[in-house]
């Protein structure tokens, strides 16, 4: 079995639901307090054991390019300053992992943005992170938790999480069986099924460890009524081919694709942090919320 080095990132989707903050810049690059989404993700990336990231890219993306790049002019600003702890951040950055891009020219779905990373990918298989997912209070990386099944059982995984029955139309769902250790064996896959046709409350989250023959998959899958190729048509006929598992990570998930959630996201990465959190959570309370 290959290692999995590369993890693909689609980040071409347009942010409409943040506009108008978007119109002008990714949705990727709204921060988190003072680091924007995708690194955090990118940075679980690499904490997971992988080294080279592909990141799937669109018009007006430009910003996460100029992001995970060096940046000379404003590490020579630092330096001269003397500004030691932000030069080390920043050069930091540029440093995390060999990062390259490809473009997906249309907005035609999941499926299709990963079809786009084919040649850089390769015959190996890989990872796959949604960015507006970013999982935290974890002991160890969610893509790792993923990795470690992925190892012992050598078949595609998927990260999910139960949620309420009334919600599963926003997300994939699996039906499956329970073999032990927080691992189903997949037997089924719905793309946003109604609360009564749903056949569990498992929910696929934004991570996956894919074998390469998905590539073919995707390219012969047929597009939606959207024009979208929709990333679990192409799983429910891998899985047809191959044992397929599901992994109910440890951690906490911030949909950051979310208003609400990258609020709650914003606020509970704040009171996390050792430099903020005493006055930040005064404040808070000051409110009488």
């Amino acid at each position: 079995m290959k290692t999995v080095r590369k993890g693909v990132f689609p980040a071409a989707g347009l942010g409409t639901r943040f506009l108008p903050a978007t119109k002008a810049q990714p949705k990727e690059m709204l921060p988190l307090v003072d680091k924007p989404t995708i690194q955090y993700v990118v940075e679980e990336a690499v904490a997971s054991g992988l080294s080279e990231i592909v990141i799937v890219t669109g018009r007006n993306k430009r910003a996460i390019e100029d992001h995970f790049d060096a940046a000379f002019e404003l590490e020579y600003y630092l330096n001269d300053r003397g500004k030691v702890e932000e030069l080390a951040q920043i050069k930091t950055i540029s440093e995390l992992a060999s990062v390259s891009y490809v473009r997906q020219k249309e907005p035609l779905g999941l499926g299709h943005a990963i079809l786009c990373a084919r040649s850089l990918v390769g015959d190996e298989p890989f990872g796959v992170f949604l960015g507006d997912d970013i999982i935290g209070q974890a002991t160890k990386p969610c893509m790792r938790q993923l990795l470690d099944v992925f190892e012992r059982y050598g078949g595609p995984v998927i990260a999910i999480e139960r949620v309420p029955r009334e919600r599963t139309q926003q997300y994939g769902v699996i039906a499956g069986r329970d073999i032990g250790g927080g691992v189903w064996e997949i037997t089924d896959l719905v793309e946003k099924p109604a609360p009564r046709e749903a056949p569990s409350d498992l929910a696929i989250i934004g991570r996956y460890v894919l074998t390469p023959d998905i590539f073919p998959i995707l390219a012969e899958t047929a597009a939606d009524k959207r024009g979208e190729i929709q990333l679990t048509d192409g799983l429910r006929t891998l899985r047809k081919r191959r044992p397929m598992y599901a992994v109910a990570f440890e951690g906490k998930r911030y949909d950051t694709g979310d208003k609400l959630g990258f609020l709650k996201a914003t606020v509970e990465f704040a009171l996390a942090r050792p430099d903020l959190s005493d006055e930040f959570r005064a404040y808070l309370r000051s409110l009488h919320l």
